[in-house]
């Protein structure tokens, strides 16, 4: 979740608020944000960024383990 994203959730939360605590929605926005984000940092998540790189990783990984299966079938076809 990026910042923007836990900004805009805690927006949302202190917006809940009702009017009649309207002047603590800055402190409880803030709190909020805080809150939001030390909790989403405890989890152990990793970036878009980082996800799509291991994606590639795994998908150049998975190529060659086929090419290398289909290369020992062949050697095997041909010992026989």
């Amino acid at each position: 979740m990026s910042r923007d994203s836990v900004g805009s959730l805690a927006k949302k939360l202190a917006e809940s608020i009702p009017d009649g605590v309207h002047s603590m929605r800055e402190d409880l926005e803030a709190n909020f944000r805080g809150v939001l984000q030390s909790g989403i940092s405890k989890l152990d998540l990793v970036t878009r960024e980082e996800f799509e790189v291991q994606e590639a990783v795994l998908a150049r990984t998975r190529e060659k383990l086929e090419r290398i299966e289909a290369a020992l079938a062949e050697l095997e076809k041909e010992m026989q």
